[in-house]
């Protein structure tokens, strides 16, 4: 079992930036890829960014590619996504995911683990 545990939401003006981090534990050398989704109010869950725990390849959702910077760190087992120019539609849910079976899919049902969720308003 992997456990996830969301950090660092919380609420921000337009242009602003913020960190999320995703902290894991348990089995987390079982994992081979990791990811950010998010959920805003009556929407449905959609992939946001995701990395490749061996190599830290990397993959972007369209809408946050060139402000959204997800990374990780194995030694800390922690995963962010850095957030910059951050706006109103990026207000949401926002989830971390843990693979053991894919390393970079954009598809909720690649992922075996999720954390509780942390929330992001964006004022605007």
């Amino acid at each position: 079992q992997v456990q996830l545990v969301e950090s660092g939401g919380g609420l921000v003006q337009a242009g602003d930036s913020l960190r999320l981090s995703c902290a894991a534990s348990g089995r987390t050398f079982s994992s081979v890829g990791m990811g950010w989704f998010r959920q805003a109010p009556g929407k449905e869950r959609e992939f946001v960014a995701a990395i490749t725990r061996a190599d830290g390849n990397t993959r972007y959702a369209d809408s946050v590619k060139g402000r959204f910077t997800i990374s990780r760190d194995n030694l800390k087992n922690t995963m962010y996504l850095q957030m910059n120019s951050l706006a109103s539609e990026d207000t949401a849910v926002y989830y971390c995911a843990s693979s053991l079976r894919y390393r970079l899919s954009d598809l909720k049902n690649a992922y075996d683990y999720w954390g509780q969720g942390t929330q992001v308003t964006v004022s605007s």
